[in-house]
């Protein structure tokens, strides 16, 4: 259970941070995040910043120390993870409060001081979060996906991303970051965080803004498939307490995604077998069931979307069609990860850029 502690400053004195950026080959977005801490509206001599690096092969590390006073960290993992970065960031640091970054992010001026205001007013929180925004959504259809989920509803939460204040009392509580997990290793630390007994608040204010970059389906799909192996990784590790975190997502999947597999391959068999005109429609009820399973959030769910995420109808048909085709690369995902456990070859990152961050579409 945790222990509030008081952390060395006087009331209304805005409290220490350390800033934590982690990347890998980040050159060209590196030098914008550390001077977007820099020119902040939090008081420069309150901030240490930290930069992780998990093995550029570029000019990052340079970059990093052309500032004065900004750590630069040479961790050169053989299979570098988030955790791994974050984890030697805070440790690295003595502040009450970490401030973590990816390094494709621009953190908003009048951030850090909000948010290490909000912590110093209430003990009871042990992360604060704001809304991260896409730099360019209209550069494509996946930048957009990612403004649009990559927030939640402003109050208390259960988890957070990438981009996060957190308390450093209850880092040292639960451990920090999972260093094996390849992706969810934030949402992961935030149920553990809750599960101590802190509280997650999603401030109603504008944290970072942030460069996705994805131009190409390649590039959904991979990280689609990312997610999947992400949201099964998390689940196992969950499973044992008992907790119902992510499981919906994970039964969302299996259900949607192995059940249009399973029509569609019934499809293609039952002709195989009975070759009347019986057999016909058995296989073309199979293949109707099996669309239907699919793409049930593009046929129901259209109107839901405007709703609950205020979008007109044309981009929640948009979004009904993510939601859809979505499950079948994160299917694979989950096949990907099972399979690993249970021959021993886990999904690991290899020496190269890596994009953080979890999607969770509603479907």
């Amino acid at each position: 259970m945790k222990q509030t502690q008081t952390n060395g400053t006087n009331q209304g004195e805005i409290p220490s941070a350390d800033c934590v950026i982690i990347g890998v080959n980040s050159e060209k977005t590196l030098e914008r995040c550390i001077r977007s801490i820099l020119e902040g509206s939090c008081p420069t001599d309150r901030i240490r910043i930290i930069y992780a690096d998990g093995g550029s092969t570029d000019s990052s590390v340079a970059i990093a120390r052309q500032f004065p006073g900004v750590t630069a960290l040479e961790l050169n993992p053989e299979h570098p993870t988030p955790g791994l970065g974050r984890n030697a960031g805070w440790k690295a640091g003595s502040a009450p409060f970490v401030q973590f970054l990816d390094s494709d992010t621009i953190m908003d001026p009048g951030w850090l001081a909000l948010a290490l205001k909000a912590m110093g007013e209430n003990p009871e929180l042990g992360a604060v979060r704001g809304y991260r925004r896409e730099m360019h959504p209209e550069r494509s259809f996946y930048n957009w996906l990612g403004d649009l989920e990559w927030n939640d509803r402003p109050g208390l939460c259960q988890s957070f991303g990438g981009d996060v204040l957190i308390r450093r009392q209850a880092l040292e509580q639960t451990g920090g970051y999972d260093e094996t997990l390849v992706g969810g290793e934030d949402p992961e630390l935030g149920w553990r965080i809750s599960r101590a007994g802190w509280k997650i608040l999603m401030l109603d204010a504008l944290m970072t803004s942030h460069d996705l970059a994805m131009l190409k389906a390649s590039q959904y799909l991979r990280r689609a498939y990312r997610s999947g192996y992400g949201f099964a990784a998390v689940q196992s590790r969950i499973a044992p307490t008992g907790d119902s975190f992510w499981k919906a997502e994970q039964r969302r999947i299996t259900t949607k995604g192995g059940g249009f597999m399973a029509g569609a391959a019934g499809a293609l068999l039952i002709p195989l077998v009975q070759h009347n005109p019986r057999g016909a429609i058995l296989s073309m009820l199979s293949l109707a069931g099996a669309l239907f399973l699919l793409f049930k959030p593009r046929i129901t769910k259209v109107g839901q979307f405007m709703r609950e995420q205020q979008l007109n109808r044309a981009d929640a048909k948009k979004y009904a069609w993510h939601c859809s085709i979505v499950v079948l690369p994160q299917l694979f995902g989950i096949i990907r990860f099972h399979a690993g456990r249970l021959l021993g070859k886990p999904l690991r990152n290899k020496r190269a850029a890596l994009k953080t961050g979890l999607s969770t579409p509603q479907t």
